[in-house]
């Protein structure tokens, strides 16, 4: 595949994630975040399973024999970060919650040397360091001085609840290696459904959606879900995983662009935090061999 294609591809499931977002932020308006984490996959799974037999041809029998580790990483990935993000959308802006989404390859580095021993190296780390400034700049407002005695925005703190649930998951998601990508999401997806549907059933689904919420669930659960999906999975054949990583900034530049042509205001503080963030995750992606490939998979 020309690399062209191979970059198209990346922007376009970056894209479709920084939607998610925007979308997300007005759909939230119509349905409670748990409501929202069930249609939003429940159309999804209805992609998913076909697309796995499509493209991967699983042995069914090997992917179902994973049923309790894909169990936790459908509550962690499917059930409770999205759960956490749209909770927190409900509070905070979608740019916000971008730029803090942004420092999730750098957790990972960061955990993945606390829980399974990779070694992280000095560039690595100053790029944590740099990452984190620019996160606080963002809550903090600028004032990173009172950082101790400001209230902050409940949405940018379930963002960061949000994050740190998304890394576990990434971690647990590393011992899958012999289980193909798209049936281990689909499986996952499925099972997360079965615990989530009676908690957003039970607290009465609103069915009398208006046309916008409408459009905005069925983006939520083609592109973001599974378009993002397959676009950046396909890449990953073609170009090494951590080179892919630092596309992932664009999921924020993609939300400030789009939060502009909607009418929102990007402060001067979200654009330098963005811009400590994004620096701080290339130096943590900078020559590092295995990156996790399916980080941002569910987003």
């Amino acid at each position: 595949m020309k690399k062209s294609i191979v970059i198209l591809f990346l922007i376009l499931a970056n894209l479709f994630w920084a939607g998610n977002y925007i979308f997300g932020k007005y759909v939230v308006t119509e349905l409670s975040p748990i409501q929202l984490t069930f249609t939003r996959w429940l159309m999804a799974i209805f992609l998913l399973f076909p697309l796995s037999q499509w493209i991967e041809k699983p042995n069914w029998k090997s992917v179902w024999k994973e049923w309790r580790l894909l169990l936790v990483m459908g509550v962690l990935g499917i059930i409770s970060y999205n759960f956490f993000l749209y909770w927190a959308l409900t509070y905070t802006t979608s740019m916000n919650a971008a730029l803090v989404n942004s420092m999730n390859p750098a957790l990972i580095v960061l955990f993945s040397a606390l829980m399974l021993k990779e070694k992280i190296s000095s560039l690595h780390a100053l790029g944590l360091i740099i990452s984190l400034f620019g996160v606080l700049l963002v809550l903090t407002k600028g004032h990173l001085l009172d950082i101790f005695q400001l209230t902050y925005n409940k949405g940018d703190l379930l963002m960061i609840l949000a994050i740190l649930v998304w890394t576990f998951y990434s971690i647990i998601g590393k011992k899958l290696k012999d289980i193909p990508i798209i049936s281990a999401t689909a499986v996952s997806v499925f099972l997360g459904l079965i615990l989530v549907a009676p908690f957003a059933i039970g607290s009465g689904m609103n069915l009398d959606l208006s046309s916008e919420a409408i459009k905005g669930l069925l983006y939520i659960g083609i592109f973001p879900s599974v378009g993002s999906f397959i676009f950046w999975n396909i890449s990953l054949r073609h170009i090494n995983a951590s080179q892919a990583g630092i596309y992932l900034n664009l999921i924020a530049a993609f939300t400030a662009i789009l939060s502009l042509i909607l009418g929102h205001t990007i402060t001067m503080v979200q654009i330098m935090g963005g811009l400590f963030v994004f620096i701080g995750v290339y130096l943590t992606s900078k020559k590092k061999k295995e990156y996790p490939a399916a980080v941002t998979k569910n987003m």
